[in-house]
């Protein structure tokens, strides 16, 4: 029961680019271009117009985070019970009339930061149930999961970089509200392929509780060391490293160097995550955590970039570095899980992982204002550093996650 069945591997098409894949593709694409246009640039830039300083990014990041790591988990129950492909297109559909509202609202004037929190929240709600599917639909569609895993990986990261300078350029001209709007529209196209996909999913014939599904992921996700070993070495990460980051570090450039810099900068960032994403379709090393732990070290350039006020162009560089490294590691990881997860269980010890990830980033994130005004920005940003380094160290340190070989 470590990989997927013999028989569902089977039936998928040798060719990567099949149908149904290239149809998830698209709408990856489509939807992450929206994402990218909106989160963080868009909204960092549209809080600190409106006045509610750092503080105010940090709660309006961590309010669209929070649901996705609290609710995750239920909605790896859905899409287990009643297929990825559903829960994703209700998703899909909530979120374009939740960011359809939030464009409203900023074209009407200056919205109060708790009707901004509000539907960023619900739209972080909408997210957790998505993102469940989404992980357990990608071996479903591709026999190679490494290199589908890293095609996808590739296309985030290229709309990393057409989101934010696509961002930077309409905020130049535009209104905040146009920018959003545009978001909106991006999960309607996402939500229009997804329709199109012609998956079949077996059904059980036993009926069980939503609480007994519940139980069953459990149990999958905490007998796996390698699996349950990283997640908690990340709630390590998300609260000391990667939460601070992405709200001072983007902060702080904006700040010091202006709205298009960062925009630029974290295109830049998003082309060194193209070239991880293409490292990682060709390398297949034997031990792919440990070889995505070394490579994750590489962020430590970033933030350093920042904590040291490099001039942008150096900045760009730490960011690219950080791209890569993060990429390569995002690769190894999700490849890992799915292909030795049960493909009737994958969308529940997902949801896990996602949870256990993500729990304690918004925790980061809103620490990360008041952390900057007690002890100064620097300081923080230094801090993170050096734990980013205790994150890879652990990593190695855990045999579990070092020695995981890879399937296939």
């Amino acid at each position: 029961m470590s990989v997927l069945l013999g028989a569902e591997r089977d039936k998928l098409p040798e060719r990567l680019w099949s149908r149904n894949f290239t149809l998830l593709f698209l709408a990856r694409t489509v939807s992450v271009l929206g994402d990218q246009m909106l989160v963080p640039i868009t909204i960092t830039v549209a809080v600190l117009r409106a006045g509610y300083g750092v503080t105010g990014v940090g709660y309006a990041l961590a309010a669209n985070t929070a649901p996705l790591a609290l609710l995750v988990i239920l909605g790896g129950v859905l899409a287990d019970r009643f297929t990825p492909i559903r829960v994703m297109i209700v998703a899909d559909v909530a979120r374009l009339v939740l960011h359809g509202v939030l464009a409203l609202a900023f074209a009407a004037g200056r919205p109060d930061l708790w009707l901004i929190l509000t539907l960023l929240a619900l739209s972080g709600v909408c997210t957790a149930a998505f993102q469940p599917g989404y992980g357990s639909v990608i071996p479903r569609t591709a026999r190679d999961v490494q290199r589908a895993n890293a095609a996808i990986r590739v296309t985030e990261s290229l709309m990393t970089v057409a989101g934010p300078a696509a961002a930077g350029l309409l905020l130049a001209f535009c209104p905040v509200w146009a920018v959003v709007l545009i978001d909106a529209g991006t999960f309607a196209l996402s939500a229009g392929c997804l329709l199109a996909m012609r998956l079949t999913f077996a059904r059980s014939t036993q009926r069980t509780s939503f609480r007994l599904d519940l139980v069953q992921g459990w149990y999958e996700f905490r007998v796996r060391t390698w699996l349950w070993s990283v997640i908690v070495i990340f709630m390590l990460y998300q609260v000391a490293v990667n939460g601070p980051f992405l709200t001072l570090g983007q902060s702080l450039i904006t700040l010091r160097h202006g709205e298009r810099a960062l925009g630029l900068i974290m295109s830049v960032f998003g082309l060194g995550a193209v070239l991880g994403g293409l490292l990682a379709a060709r390398i297949r090393p034997i031990f792919p955590l440990r070889a995505g732990s070394i490579a994750m070290a590489c962020s430590v350039i970033g933030i350093l970039a920042v904590a040291l006020n490099w001039p942008p162009p150096l900045l760009a560089a730490g960011y690219a570095m950080e791209g890569v490294g993060g990429a390569f590691w995002l690769v190894m990881f999700h490849s890992s899980v799915q292909t030795k997860i049960p493909p009737d269980v994958l969308g529940r010890v997902h949801a896990y992982d996602v949870a256990g990830s993500l729990v304690m980033k918004p925790v980061g994130q809103m620490a990360a204002g008041p952390a900057s005004v007690w002890l100064g920005a620097v300081p923080v940003l230094y801090f993170s550093s050096v734990m980013l380094l205790v994150t890879v160290g652990l990593l190695l340190a855990v045999p579990a996650v070092r020695n995981l070989r890879r399937i296939g």
